[in-house]
């Protein structure tokens, strides 16, 4: 297997060193793997849900029987003859109502999902692939990019967004803040009123304050590379997200994948 390596930033965006690239990083684009375990996480936070047993048959109404120029249907006492209980009728029951005990959540073998993880990793070493998914990359200083430890340690907004824009970053922090509109239809009314775009992930060794200090920037995450996720590296099941990586998380990462896809 090759082995690659990349340029370290410092906080002024000027290249200072370079640092050896984990096998992970040579893992083949699967991005059928990718949707398949970036929908698996998604499904653990579908709500169930289901029906009262007892909705739209709170009625007394019976069927006339017939003889009577009129459907078979259950109807409600008196005069109005109106048509009630039977399904599509108004305030009648389902015919065939959504089960509360119906099984949401799909899952994926292990081996799976640690490809899925693997290949969305790599991806995000890809300059097609990221530029592919939307993301600014004209201006950005390297791909993959690193940036010294340093970064973790920053504790202010103001600090983290200076780094990102030496890195070449300003623009996708411009795309993902004009990106945010108010969603179109039901949406609205159902807790996700804004409809946001999808910025930088920054991936960390450690949090030092710069959680804190990015959350703030428009469409920015932080995650450890301990908790790293298909998802969070591959919005909508679309790999390729521009990440910028610290120097420590790279070598975590070594850690924690040293064998890669073999492994």
């Amino acid at each position: 297997m090759v082995k690659k390596a990349a340029k370290i930033f410092n906080l002024e965006g000027k290249a200072t060193g370079k640092i050896e690239l984990p096998p992970v990083f040579s893992t083949p684009l699967r991005p059928d793997v990718i949707k398949r375990a970036v929908l698996a996480i998604q499904s653990n936070r579908i709500q169930p849900q289901g029906r009262d047993p007892m909705a739209g048959k709170r009625t007394s109404a019976e069927s006339r029987g017939t003889g009577m120029a009129m459907a078979r249907l259950p109807r409600r006492k008196g005069g109005s003859a109106r048509a009630a209980f039977a399904p599509g009728t108004v305030s009648g029951r389902q015919g065939h109502p959504p089960l509360s005990e119906k099984n949401i959540i799909k899952k994926i073998p292990k081996k799976e999902k640690r490809l899925a993880l693997f290949s969305a990793i790599a991806a995000t070493a890809s300059k097609e692939v990221v530029a592919s998914r939307g993301h600014n990359v004209q201006d950005v200083a390297d791909i993959p990019l690193v940036v010294t430890s340093d970064f973790e340690g920053l504790t202010k907004t103001k600090e983290a967004e200076e780094a990102l824009i030496h890195l070449g970053v300003l623009s996708e922090i411009f795309r993902a803040k004009e990106g945010t509109k108010v969603r179109a239809g039901k949406g609205k009314s159902r807790g996700r009123k804004m409809k946001r775009s999808v910025g930088p992930l920054v991936v960390v060794a450690g949090n030092k304050g710069i959680v804190e200090a990015a959350r703030n920037v428009p469409g920015v995450d932080v995650v450890t590379a301990a908790d790293l996720n298909v998802e969070l590296l591959a919005p909508g099941t679309h790999p390729g997200r521009l990440t910028v990586w610290t120097s420590n998380a790279i070598e975590r990462l070594g850690e924690l994948y040293g064998k890669g896809e073999q492994e």
